[in-house]
């Protein structure tokens, strides 16, 4: 359980260090205020068209009477916006590292060189279009697992009493490990990790993980919260990505931390 603490802890270095490093915050806030953009209007576009749409797909139901046909077409509809707004939590990050790779690149290279003992980063050595290939790539990846999660949590949240306690809590913590990987994933690309052992990292410390990406997955139900934590987000997952990895950390210029990894050995293909 004391990793909860740790993944919390460095959730909040990541917004003190952007705090620290104006300029930094500054860069990492465009990505994620386009992509609020672009999510805002589909979902306005998706509550105003939204009941047409389900209209449209249930053309047997046209002759039923009311209010049945009312209450069935009302309900698909509600279902319909209820998932959006969950794809919409677990794609943001996503999307938004996709528009803003070369932001995030650029911030998540800053807190390594940092914090680094010899104030160096590691580089990929990839042209940036390689990057973004494999980075849409991979968050497409993820995002097929998290859609997946998403319909069974959808469908396990209507059994009575497991879907009002344990669904929500199992689905925040579903969403929180998802989200670390996307934020992880930058600095973990720049190292060269695949994403199959940059998941089976993550597993090795999930309560580490959920520390970290549980307490975001609630801040992220706001979009515009989401917004302001990014770039803090970034910079604290590329602080936890340097532990996972084995690498040592130094802090404020003078505190050493050799991190010890309950996993054992770093991940292979590194």
């Amino acid at each position: 359980m004391r990793d909860l603490g740790v993944g919390f802890r460095y959730l909040l270095k990541g917004q003190r260090w952007v705090a620290r490093h104006g300029k930094q915050y500054g860069f990492g806030l465009v990505p994620g205020l386009i992509a609020l953009v672009l999510y805002a209007a589909a979902l306005v576009a998706l509550a105003l068209w939204g009941e047409d749409f389900v209209a449209w797909a249930t053309p047997f139901a046209d002759d039923w009477s009311s209010p049945w046909l009312g209450l069935f077409r009302g309900f698909l509809t509600a279902v319909l916006f209820a998932l959006a707004l969950l794809l919409s939590v677990l794609t943001f990050t996503a999307v938004t590292l996709l528009i803003g790779q070369p932001f995030y690149e650029n911030l998540s290279e800053k807190v390594d060189r940092d914090v680094s003992p010899d104030g160096t980063a590691p580089e990929s050595g990839l042209p940036l279009i390689r990057e973004l290939w494999i980075s849409a790539r991979d968050s497409l990846r993820i995002v097929v697992r998290a859609g997946v999660w998403a319909v069974l949590l959808f469908g396990l949240g209507f059994i009575p009493v497991v879907g009002q306690t344990a669904v929500p809590v199992i689905g925040f913590l579903v969403t929180g490990f998802f989200l670390t990987e996307e934020l992880t994933a930058v600095a973990m690309q720049r190292r060269r990790v695949e994403l199959r052992d940059r998941l089976a990292l993550l597993r090795s410390r999930k309560t580490l993980v959920w520390g970290f990406g549980t307490p975001l997955a609630v801040a992220f139900l706001v979009p515009f919260v989401a917004v302001f934590l990014m770039p803090g987000a970034v910079a604290g997952a590329t602080l936890m990505a340097r532990e996972l990895l084995g690498e040592e950390t130094v802090e404020d210029g003078d505190e050493e931390l050799s991190p010890q990894l309950s996993s054992g050995s770093p991940v292979p293909g590194r």
